[in-house]
Parts: C-alpha cells; sequence; structure tokens
C-alpha cells in the first residue's frame, strides 16, 4: 500500500498573503504528519505479523515493539524458580532400522562382502523382499520408520535412525548394529516384512540368542531384549489386529536366533519385527495399506514406551 504525503497546493485565494500561504503549507505539513505517523507504524506491525518479515520464515515472526518502561525488579532470583518436572523418558534415546535399502537391488556386488558379525561372517545386508506387485520391503520398512519416529518424538524421546535411504546403499549390518551402540541406545528396534510362501501370515518378533564369540557377547542383553519384544508383540497386536505367524514360533510370535549380525553385535537391548508376509495377498494388502502402516508405528512405539516406563 503506498501513501502520499505530498504537501497540499497554496491557497489560491490572491487576498491571502505570500507569508500567510506560507504558514498555512508549513501547518498543514505538520498536522499531515502527524495524523499519518500512527498509520504508517499501524501498517508496519501489520506488516511484519501476517509476513513475519527478516524471520526464518520456518518459525513464527519476531516482532519487536518499542520499549516500554521498566519493569520493578522481582522479589526473588531466577535461581529461585521451580525446576521443570522431568518424565520417565526424559533424556532416553531410540534407536530405529529400516531394514534393508531400495538401491540394495543395484549394489549386489557390495552387499554381498562378508563381514564379522561375531560369531561368524555374514553378507554385508540383503536385497530384502517385495510383494508380488512389486512394492519393496525396504520402502515398507521405512515409511514405518519414518511413522514410527514421529511417534515416538512426540513422546519426548530422541529418536535416530541407522538410514534414510539417502546412501546408495546398506548399512552393513555390523554398522547397523553399531549405530545403536555408539548411540546408547535405551531401546533399538529393527522393522522388516518376511518373504516367505503364500499362506504364511502374521508378525513375529526376533530376539536376540545368548552368544559369545569376537566382537559378539548378548549377555546382557538377552533379558531386556526379551521384555522389550513381548512388550511390542503384544501392542502391535492389539494396535493392528494382526496375529502372531502362523508358520513358526509355535503361535507365540517371538522367536530366538543367533544368526543375525544386527542382533549378535548389539550392546543395547534390541529385537527384530516381522510385521508381516509380503508374498501373502492378504498380509500384503495390510502392508502396502498408509492406514495399516501408522497403525503398525502406534504398535511398535506402544511397546517401546512401555518398555522405557513412559
Amino acid at each position: 500500500m503506498r501513501y502520499d504525503d505530498s504537501p497540499p497546493s497554496p491557497e489560491s485565494d490572491s487576498s491571502v498573503s505570500p507569508d500567510r500561504r506560507w504558514f498555512t503549507r508549513r501547518s498543514g505539513l505538520a498536522v499531515g504528519a502527524a495524523v499519518l505517523a500512527p498509520t504508517l507504524l499501524a501498517g508496519w506491525v501489520l506488516v511484519q505479523l501476517t509476513t513475519g518479515a527478516g524471520a526464518d520464515d520456518a518459525r513464527p515472526p519476531r516482532i519487536v515493539m518499542p520499549a516500554a518502561a521498566p519493569s520493578p525488579t522481582p522479589t526473588s532470583s531466577p535461581s529461585s524458580a521451580a525446576p521443570q518436572a522431568k518424565g520417565p523418558l526424559s533424556g532416553k534415546t531410540v534407536v530405529i532400522d529400516p531394514g534393508h535399502n531400495t538401491g540394495n537391488f543395484k549394489h549386489t556386488s557390495e552387499i554381498d562382502k562378508k563381514v564379522d558379525i561375531g560369531t561368524n561372517l555374514k553378507e554385508c545386508d540383503t536385497t530384502g523382499t517385495t510383494t508380488n506387485a512389486g512394492y519393496m520391503e525396504a520402502e515398507f520398512t521405512l515409511d514405518v520408520s519414518r511413522r514410527l519416529r514421529t511417534v515416538l518424538e512426540a513422546k519426548g524421546l530422541k529418536v535416530v535412525l541407522t538410514h534414510e535411504a539417502d546412501r546408495a546403499w546398506g548399512p552393513c549390518i555390523d554398522e547397523r548394529a553399531r549405530i545403536g551402540n555408539e548411540a546408547a541406545a535405551d531401546a533399538v528396534v529393527s522393522v522388516h516384512a518376511d518373504g516367505v510362501s503364500s499362506g504364511n501370515r502374521g508378525y513375529h518378533i526376533i530376539l536376540p540368542a545368548k552368544v559369545k564369540g569376537g566382537a559378539a557377547d548378548t549377555a546382557k542383553i538377552v533379558g531386556p531384549s526379551r521384555d522389550l519384544g513381548e512388550r511390542i508383540g503384544s501392542n502391535f497386536a492389539r494396535t493392528t489386529g494382526s496375529a502372531p505367524a502362523n508358520y513358526l514360533g509355535s503361535g507365540t510370535g517371538l522367536v530366538v536366533r543367533d544368526d543375525l549380525g544386527g542382533l549378535n553385535l548389539s550392546t543395547r537391548p534390541k529385537v527384530f519385527i516381522e510385521c508381516g508376509n509380503m508374498r501373502d495377498a492378504k498380509d500384503a494388502a495390510l502392508l502396502t495399506s498408509p492406514e495399516w502402516r501408522q497403525k503398525a508405528a502406534q504398535g511398535i512405539a506402544d511397546g517401546i514406551v512401555g518398555f522405557l516406563g513412559g
């Protein structure tokens, strides 16, 4: 908006003396400025409110108002203010490991290289599976992991993802374990979906076995990992309506394995969750549904929060 602040035209009445006309023009200018100044200030404030000019547009606008009279000196020092209460999740860290990587299919030679998982050597990573329609496990795991992060961060937890498909392939299974260890994670969950024959349905949680060899020593995490896995399983079943796998785990939804580097090399409580079977049409219909994936993320999050005492 433009404001016209030019002075009014001189009086056309020739009976008015030049001095008088000069005085009239000067008085008009002064009155106009006095009237216009509040309007301009109001307009400036309005622009700041609506555009956030000069501020980071990711943040609310910062309004700087004219200085007010100094407030009375407080009777108590700032240090006497009561500290904010801290919840049971304060300061805790969760690492989420989205299984595989969409780029692994193009880097098979790299992911086939062997890495030491303590008890033996194993492939750096695998491609993962797909539905019959081509929906990749790596797409599924990353989507659920991101949803899971959002839910957990809303609870006040610090969340670290091992990757976000921001690298061409991997990371290798030993690096995935190392990320959780170095973050001193209070819980680590690796998100997966299975790829077995049609008719096999349901979820299952993979728990670490007690192993010791090389860099692998799971003695301290076997107990807490089982607690974590049981909590995730029960909450996952409740929120998604899914049943425990009908093809392993004897209906418990829990399986113990000693051949997974991500578990063997972990020093933090950790589990894998296979959310369903991508090769079964009924399970695939769930896994490809954004609404169901949100339920899956919520169920996993509820289990983690329960494990951490939230």
